[in-house]
């Protein structure tokens, strides 16, 4: 049962970096104006391009970054900074109201691809932790094949997890979902700027932030 203690540890890590309950603030924030069924098509949405992303990542990821010579670092740095943008807007932007229209479709992919999918599941840790954990030179296909399942388990659970965001909503209020809002944004301000402070601290040598 060797394997089983390999495909736990995947596991974990995986939902440590991707962060399911992180997310789900996130999501109560960003479609807090969105009917029901809004909100099920971007938890939809969100789940699946973050899985497609990260599968991409598995598959060409580490054959992109050594062709390209893009370093680690900068994929922490340039993440951070994406992040950082949307806790920003997060704070002190009056926000979108939700398309009434044929085009409330479209919204809903546009919320779900940014910032649910990416950065906040798909973003510069888990795609790192992905290339990292499926290196052909280091790890066996099985522990390959463990990394991959592990992903789609948890963008499972996460989708369950963000189906639960409309009783929360209703629970909370807008009042609650403002606050929410505002809360998460400097939460997210900081970890952008943790995941940027990394980046240079590692790039140049300095001591851990």
């Amino acid at each position: 049962m060797w394997w089983f203690g390999d495909f736990l540890f995947d596991f974990l890590t995986i939902w440590v970096i991707i962060d399911p309950i992180t997310v789900l603030p996130i999501f109560i924030a960003v479609t807090a104006d969105c009917d029901r069924a809004t909100r099920r098509r971007i938890a939809g949405f969100t789940s699946l391009i973050a899985l497609a992303v990260l599968a991409f990542f598995i598959a060409a990821g580490q054959i992109i970054i050594i062709a390209m010579g893009i370093s680690l670092h900068a994929f922490e740095i340039s993440g951070g900074l994406i992040l950082l943008l949307f806790a920003i807007d997060l704070v002190i932007g009056a926000g979108k109201p939700v398309a009434t229209d044929g085009s409330d479709k479209a919204s809903a992919l546009q919320r779900a691809i940014y910032p649910l999918a990416i950065p906040s599941l798909a973003g510069p840790g888990a795609m790192l932790t992905v290339i990292l954990r499926t290196d052909n030179s280091r790890i066996s296909l099985l522990e390959q094949i463990h990394t991959e399942v592990a992903v789609a388990l948890v963008l499972g659970i996460t989708y369950l997890l963000l189906l639960s965001a409309g009783p929360i909503t209703r629970a909370i209020g807008t009042g609650g979902v403002n606050v929410v809002k505002r809360v998460m944004g400097m939460v997210l301000a900081a970890y952008a700027t943790t995941l940027i402070l990394k980046g240079f601290a590692q790039w140049l040598n300095l001591p851990p932030v």
